[in-house]
């Protein structure tokens, strides 16, 4: 079938492994890095940003004839704003809690490197479902960092994993994990692993 062609796959699966949005491209890094001091933000941050990165990749590419090339970026971030408004104000009544500790980062979703990158050089150039592959495939990509740096640091940080306390917090309670340099170090770690094993130059 053409929803599962060679291309369309190719286009949910490359972010993946080889266009990795962080691990390759090195982008989105300072989100990454502010939000997986524990793992339920990290994994409702990356659900956002996937949401809202397959939303706006597929509307961008509905209207990309109609959009005059000079104006292009500023419509593209009237979208993401709309998109990440709605998700704000669903985070703020479903999982309030993990809103607050979000704080400013989910406003911050309007400026990622990724989702104005996958805008600009894929939705603009697609039909809608090829585009919403890209999309979900780059926030998939995105959450998978997220999840693996943020169950690392909260695991030997706190001794938990989602809140639940796994080990004894006073046998076990690392505070150098929950440092925001920690999170860089993790990071660095999972991209050598990547690169060493994972991945091959196209």
């Amino acid at each position: 079938m053409a929803l599962f062609s060679k291309q369309n796959k190719e286009a949910f699966t490359n972010p993946l492994n080889l266009d990795h949005p962080i691990l390759v491209q090195v982008l989105g890094i300072c989100s990454a890095l502010a939000v997986t001091s524990q793992l339920k933000p990290a994994i409702v941050m990356g659900l956002a940003v996937t949401v809202i990165t397959a939303f706006s990749n597929v509307i961008i590419s509905l209207i990309r004839n109609t959009i005059p090339n000079r104006i292009r970026i500023v419509v593209q971030l009237v979208v993401v704003a709309a998109l990440v408004t709605i998700v704000s104000q669903v985070l703020k009544a479903y999982v309030y809690d993990v809103s607050v500790q979000l704080s400013v980062y989910v406003g911050l979703i309007i400026t990622n490197c990724i989702l104005m990158g996958r805008l600009e050089a894929f939705a603009m150039q697609n039909k809608p479902w090829p585009s919403f592959l890209d999309g979900v495939g780059n926030g998939i990509g995105y959450a998978m960092i997220l999840i693996i740096v943020g169950a690392v640091r909260e695991f030997f940080g706190r001794g938990s994993l989602l809140g639940y306390q796994i080990i004894d917090s006073k046998d076990f309670n690392n505070g150098m994990m929950t440092m925001p340099a920690m999170a860089l170090i993790l990071l660095g770690i999972v991209i050598w692993v990547h690169r060493a094993y994972f991945y091959k130059e196209k």
